[in-house]
């Protein structure tokens, strides 16, 4: 999604400690990938938010009980899942956020990675307030008039100026440039994680709370609580060319697939699933729900789903699979 480089050392670490915890420990069985005319396994990158949870659990579902596949989901970061593609331990990352500059790293100049086509979702990133707060303060979504606000999200953790809540620290996030830049009178903080950004954002609703928060669709939230985006200055292309210098929105993300060469080479049915994998904010906001809210696991999840939706995901299936 939308995520900070790891350092070297971190990355790596992260690395070799998903593998480590994989389902797999022998590294000639667990990192095999599925080859041309034979079940195998398949490796599959779940970064940490629930959305890519739910494309992941819908994938793997229809990878083993349609092809008959074995597969290795393992919880990485995102710059550590396109590491992922040159050591052999990733086949697959499902919901790619743009990352222009890993693209030319691993898919131009190391070429071991390529793009496995668009998901079907939109992404969207940007900055949103409580709908109470709207109707209280009805020029508060305008990034204008925010410094006449500040007060009001003041926190223990801003430092006497208003708070702006992002997320997990490893998400890819302008809004520190953003917050200097437009010279606003705010810091950023950061909840951790997805799962305490919403509850955050829950309780703002809940409790009539002052909250300005960083948020991103698709995300089944939406669909149970209004919130309104604060409208930054627009984007126009290269805005966001000089990290340090943003200034502007973020863009609308058409989420794609990539996946490794070897993969994409001699992975038969399995890549041609994945490849051919595309459904919408909506579906995947539904799985996630059932994750999320109704204490389905992944499987019982995408079993669910997959029961319901047979008309979408049967395109999916290679012929003669």
């Amino acid at each position: 999604m939308k995520y900070r480089k790891l350092t070297a050392v971190a990355a790596v670490g992260a690395l070799l400690l998903a593998g480590c915890s994989g389902a797999k420990s022998d590294a000639g069985e667990a990192d095999t990938a599925a080859s041309a005319g034979s079940k195998g396994t398949v490796n599959l990158a779940v970064n940490p938010w629930v959305g890519y949870e739910a494309d992941a659990a819908v994938v793997a579902y229809l990878l083993e009980h349609e092809l008959g596949y074995t597969v290795n989901k393992k919880d990485l970061k995102e710059e550590t899942s396109w590491q992922g593609f040159e050591t052999g331990e990733v086949d697959a990352i499902l919901e790619n956020w743009g990352h222009e500059d890993l693209k030319k790293k691993y898919i131009e100049e190391k070429k071991v990675a390529v793009e496995a086509g668009p998901s079907g979702n939109v992404g969207t990133i940007g900055w949103y307030v409580p709908q109470w707060m709207v109707d209280q303060y009805p020029d508060i979504t305008d990034w204008n008039n925010l410094n006449k606000y500040a007060d009001l999200f003041k926190t223990s953790e801003s430092g006497g100026k208003g708070q702006l809540l992002d997320g997990d620290p490893s998400y890819v996030t302008n809004d520190e440039a953003l917050v200097t830049n437009l010279k606003l009178n705010y810091k950023v903080v950061y909840a951790g994680s997805e799962a305490a950004l919403i509850k955050a954002a829950q309780q703002a609703t809940a409790q009539k709370k002052p909250l300005l928060f960083y948020f991103y669709e698709p995300q089944w939230l939406f669909s149970q609580e209004k919130y309104v985006r604060v409208k930054l200055p627009a984007y126009t292309d290269g805005c966001d060319a000089d990290a340090k210098k943003i200034a502007c929105d973020y863009p609308d993300y058409t989420l794609d697939k990539v996946v490794s060469q070897k993969f994409a080479d001699t992975g038969g049915a399995a890549y041609e699933l994945i490849k051919n994998f595309t459904w919408t904010n909506d579906d995947q906001n539904l799985v996630s729900d059932y994750i999320t809210n109704q204490g389905m696991d992944d499987e019982k999840a995408a079993e669910k789903w997959v029961k319901e939706h047979e008309s979408t995901w049967k395109p999916w299936i290679p012929a003669g699979s």
